[in-house]
């Protein structure tokens, strides 16, 4: 999160997935295949309604990587993954959010929206960064960037202003469990002293939880929310990681596992 959860709550989280319209809710219609064998789950899997919620926009990014990339295409890539295989799981209503509404407004608007649509669960799918003065320049492909090796990892972020916090919480540390059981790591710099203002208070140390109570996508939120970073794309290794088909599949395969547990 580092650099741009410090603006997050300047910017939109969305797109317009070829739609061009001002924002737009897009149920997946991936079909589960024949042999699929779904897991029993508490929930009516028809009824329940997921949103997975883009980072950012298409014209204001988000983070940059290390490769100058912006955060927004790493963002959609796992978002779109993670609710099409909600949906091939069962979980036939969930809804891909997206928009292209100006900055801060648009915070309001996608929780509202959520709200609206009576979601059981909002997962808002975004990739790290660090704070400016931590950056480091390179060269890559004959133009100057920017990267910071030294944390790499996820992390994932609740609000105790959300009503929901308990729920919040409980769905964050299946999430990071899930993601520990495939050996990815989380980051636990944000408890650094060095983090200033970015320092977060970790309310699960196993799982790599971090509450962060600010985040209007978090706390404006009638149902259970969660934040999820899911790697850093400023350190110059683990984008690369982030950007393949099978570390998508990997943490996409986590965040569905943890909705049906």
């Amino acid at each position: 999160m580092g650099a741009h959860l410090g603006v997050i709550s300047l910017f939109a989280v969305a797109l317009t997935l070829f739609t061009g319209t001002a924002w737009s809710e897009t149920p997946t219609t991936g079909k589960p295949a024949p042999s699929a064998k779904k897991k029993a789950s508490a929930c009516d899997r028809h009824a329940f309604r997921a949103v997975i919620d883009v980072g950012h926009t298409l014209t204001v990014g988000g983070a940059t990587s290390a490769r100058g990339i912006y955060e927004y295409e790493f963002n959609l890539r796992l978002a779109k993954q993670i609710a099409n295989k909600l949906t091939s799981a069962g979980f036939d209503k969930t809804v891909l959010l997206i928009t292209t509404e100006p900055a801060h407004s648009a915070l309001f608007s996608r929780s509202s929206r959520a709200n609206a649509m009576g979601a059981d669960l909002f997962l808002s799918i975004h990739h790290d960064s660090v704070p400016d003065p931590m950056l480091e320049k390179w060269t890559y492909d004959g133009a100057e960037h920017t990267y910071n090796d030294r944390f790499p990892g996820h992390s994932i972020f609740i609000s105790n202003d959300n009503p929901q916090r308990d729920r919040s919480l409980e769905f964050a540390s299946l999430l990071g469990a899930q993601l520990k059981a495939r050996a990815l790591k989380y980051t636990p710099h944000y408890t650094e002293p060095f983090m200033g203002h970015r320092r977060r208070e970790l309310v699960d140390a196993t799982n790599g939880v971090y509450r962060y109570d600010q985040l209007i996508v978090l706390r404006t939120t009638h149902m259970p929310a969660v934040l999820l970073e899911a790697g850093s794309i400023i350190n110059r290794k683990e984008e690369l990681e982030l950007a393949k088909p099978q570390r998508v599949a990997l943490v996409a395969d986590a965040a569905t596992h943890a909705v049906e547990t």
